[in-house]
């Protein structure tokens, strides 16, 4: 996300006080300081869409790294959220992060959706930003696969 971003990304519902500007500037941070942030989200045809990505986030005091997104008005239903979200869940987990959160307001419903369809659980209800946030997370940890072996011997009938 660049500068030449800022008339696409001044469209989008970011909320917050940094506005576009401010926006773009954290996002550079991101990169700057964690190697991640906000990618812009196009169509095949070059067309704006929104971003999505990984920042770090505080939730009640511990640091996380979150998947986030932001979609267009008019382009919300198509699944460009779900399949930029899995995008970068699949880019996180081969990272080697371990947990992902989205923090969502309990009001946005579709995002809620977004967060389930690339396998967040709801974690938590939390008091972020001025009101109640909805904390989703997953463990990208690969499973352990640890064989059980059972000494015959040392089984007691």
């Amino acid at each position: 996300m660049i500068e030449a971003d800022l008339p696409d990304i001044a469209i989008l519902e970011i909320g917050g006080s940094r506005g576009p500007d401010g926006w773009i500037e954290w996002t550079r941070r991101n990169y700057e300081h964690h190697g991640f942030g906000l990618w812009v989200i196009e169509t095949h045809a070059g067309d704006f869409v929104g971003d999505c990505g990984l920042t770090m986030q505080e939730v009640e005091g511990d640091w996380f790294v979150e998947v986030g997104w932001h979609v267009r008005c008019d382009l919300r239903r198509q699944a460009y959220a779900s399949e930029a979200a899995k995008a970068v869940r699949a880019a996180a987990s081969a990272e080697g992060i371990e947990h992902l959160i989205a923090i969502i307001r309990p009001a946005n419903v579709a995002s809620q959706r977004v967060a389930a369809n690339i396998g967040l659980a709801l974690e938590r209800e939390v008091h972020k930003n001025g009101g109640p946030a909805l904390v989703f997370s997953a463990d990208l940890r690969p499973p352990q696969h640890q064989a059980s072996y059972v000494n015959p011997e040392s089984r007691t009938t």
